[in-house]
């Protein structure tokens, strides 16, 4: 049984944390000097103060979206995984059990921010603003590096990552205590394995094929159009 109010708990707890990572991050990693540098080539001097200026008076807004974002994905998942409980499991789970244990596996991704700050604080710290937006520590992206790769294989590349496995092993462990019975063969873990591969594993699939459709096609059409206005010109 979940216990009254400990998904509360667990999800104020989890955001604190994620809010100090993000202070921590944008303070030790110098963000706003990065954002600076990256405007350079591209605004004056005059244009880019005004923007750094208007993008510190509403930073505050990225701490709110931070709640909202991480119940949006929690309550997504939890009804994914709920909807494919029906199919493998024969004890009820309830939806409130099912968001407890999305969110407690949640935590596991704190280690992303985590990595990061002392992967470039203490290690590289020479580093751009493109650096520190496709890292993605213990991820095939960092094994295979952004240089150079199209634009719709970053996001694929950091989905494979240990922190998205440990996810799903912590989700098949919480989801296979609440769904085993006694009269299921194998064991618990097994069990939630199913479950979670069945329903997240397969949303996250179609998430990422079609973002990748996305990215791929966003890129693809100016290529074409380039291309063609090549073959008039050569006409």
């Amino acid at each position: 049984m979940v216990k009254k109010n400990s998904f509360t708990i667990f999800f104020l707890c989890l955001t604190i944390f994620s809010f100090s990572l993000y202070f921590f991050s944008n303070e030790l990693l110098n963000s706003n000097q990065l954002l600076y540098n990256s405007l350079a080539e591209k605004l004056t001097t005059s244009q880019i103060e005004i923007f750094i200026t208007s993008h510190k008076k509403w930073q505050w807004l990225t701490y709110g979206t931070i709640p909202i974002l991480l119940l949006i994905k929690t309550l997504t998942v939890a009804t994914i995984i709920y909807i494919g409980s029906f199919f493998y499991s024969k004890n009820k789970i309830t939806f409130k059990q099912l968001l407890n244990a999305v969110i407690k596996a949640e935590f596991v991704f704190l280690g992303v921010g985590v990595l990061k700050i002392i992967w470039f604080y203490f290690f590289q710290t020479s580093y751009t603003l493109e650096d520190l937006q496709y890292f993605y520590p213990l991820s095939a992206l960092n094994i295979v590096g952004y240089q150079g790769l199209e634009s719709w294989f970053i996001y694929p590349l950091q989905v494979l990552n240990l922190f998205e496995l440990a996810y799903w092993l912590l989700l098949a462990y919480f989801i296979g205590k609440l769904a085993f019975t006694e009269k299921d063969k194998g064991k618990p873990m097994d069990l939630g394995f199913k479950i979670v591969a069945s329903s997240y594993g397969s949303a996250l699939l179609l998430w990422v094929v079609v973002l990748h459709l996305e990215t791929g096609r966003c890129f693809i059409r100016p290529c074409l159009k380039f291309f063609r206005q090549g073959l008039y010109i050569k006409k």
